[in-house]
């Protein structure tokens, strides 16, 4: 059992989640399906297509959270769903890749934003610092995180509608788009280019799932844990697709494809250069927002493999705080390392296919555990069970065999290192059973 002591309150979920999900890829992830999709209502239906999936998710992991609450997120409920071994690898996909992939994104996709200002500063010099200073934060007392974390996504939200509001107030015309959907916009649902598309808007959504990690420091769960996945989720759905609205209606196509810095971009043809750079600025602190949800949420399910695995029993260590700091260290180190070695891209495909694999066998965890433990106290039940199971299953494995077929190298890494971390279970419990 995990010793954290110490409770968040429920405000501080909702704003983890909030935090988690507004991060790189709302301001990051057009640039990437204009390669491809050059239609409005299509774009604005992988958008609502990424909400619906992601509140399919929230309502099963809610049934989860609520019926098993234990810090750890998708650790703990393979692990006692399946086998000890699937829940090892979970923790293994958290310990390698499943926070560090995404906080090292949101890094240098800050990065990025920051050399719109400063043209001649790193973007691996930026991105590390910044990983470095949130980190030291979360390393400090639990009511020190929680404030920060409140504060700095409570900025973010409404800087977000700020902006929205002054992009529309200022813009002189809107782009000449057609926002109605035609025959020819079905042909594009479907494709390839969709599904690698789509993986971009479910990673947009990752972070729906992050109160999880700290399900077990929550003072109610059963009631505390659902309302926040719930009404993040909504929340986050709305504000996306928002967003994407005044995005297409300010700048032209051509001018954000391919780009990283969308919000950049948007703003410059809003506002002109030199006020765009101001723009800039501020989106490259609000993804600090993310950077420390990842940073606060991630570390607690390698905590709880730390007490569950006397292999790994130095990531259940606690500071003075009684924080998980080795844990924390090891979060940050790992991040560290891919943003010196990796692209931008690759992480985003690489991370979001093995996360994507990761949330299925959760989700699909609800069904098996009605069936194995139907007496379990369930303080939540998700809504007009099965559909968002059926919903979420369907739409996912879609996403993931195009992904195999479109980015065969990126599969081949996921798999790899689901494979690894069954070697690395396999041989940890051989060497405690031969000691």
């Amino acid at each position: 059992m995990s010793n954290l002591t110490q409770t968040f309150s429920g405000r501080t979920a909702v704003t983890l989640v909030v935090a988690n999900m507004i991060g790189t890829g709302v301001f990051t992830s057009l640039g990437y399906q204009l390669l491809d999709i050059r239609s409005a209502p299509v774009i604005l239906l992988l958008w609502i297509l990424g909400g619906v999936i992601a509140l399919c998710g929230a309502l099963c992991y809610a049934e989860l959270g609520a019926a098993l609450p234990r810090s750890g997120g998708e650790y703990n409920f393979v692990g006692r769903i399946y086998h000890p071994a699937a829940g090892f690898v979970s923790g293994w996909v958290s310990i390698t890749v499943g926070f560090s992939a995404p906080t090292a994104a949101v890094a240098i996709a800050s990065a990025k934003y920051a050399q719109t200002v400063w043209p001649s500063v790193s973007e691996t010099g930026v991105a590390v610092a910044l990983v470095l200073l949130t980190g030291a934060i979360h390393l400090g007392s639990r009511r020190g995180s929680a404030l920060f974390q409140q504060s700095i996504t409570a900025v973010k939200v409404l800087v977000i509608l700020a902006l929205v509001a002054a992009v529309w107030m200022t813009i002189p015309s809107w782009q000449p788009l057609r926002w109605a959907p035609q025959l020819e916009d079905i042909s594009l649902i479907g494709t390839g280019g969709f599904a690698i598309a789509l993986i971009f808007v479910n990673y947009a959504y990752t972070g729906w799932n992050a109160a999880t990690y700290i399900g077990g420091e929550f003072r109610d769960p059963g009631k505390q844990l659902p309302r926040a996945l719930i009404t993040a989720t909504a929340l986050v759905t709305l504000l996306y697709l928002l967003l994407h609205v005044m995005f297409l209606s300010t700048a032209p196509m051509d001018s954000m494809a391919g780009r990283v810095e969308i919000g950049f971009v948007v703003a410059e043809h809003a506002f002109g250069a030199e006020a765009a750079k101001f723009i800039g600025a501020i989106l490259a602190l609000l993804l600090v927002s993310t950077i420390s949800a990842m940073l606060l949420a991630g570390p607690r399910a390698l905590y709880v493999i730390g007490r569950d695995f006397p292999a790994f029993g130095w990531l259940g260590k606690e500071n003075r705080f009684a924080v998980p700091a080795n844990a924390v260290v090891l979060q940050m180190a790992l991040t560290v390392v891919l943003i010196v070695t990796s692209t931008f891209d690759s992480i985003i495909i690489f991370s979001g296919a093995i996360l994507a694999f990761n949330s299925l066998m959760t989700v699909l965890g609800v069904w098996v555990l009605r069936i194995r433990e139907p007496e379990l106290a369930r303080p939540f039940r998700v809504p007009m069970f099965p559909l968002p199971l059926v919903v979420f299953g369907a739409l996912s494995l879609w996403t993931l065999v195009h992904l195999l077929e479109q980015r065969p190298y990126e599969g081949a890494a996921a798999a790899a290192l689901i494979a690894a971390g069954l070697l690395v279970y396999f041989l940890t419990r051989k060497l405690q059973t031969s000691n």
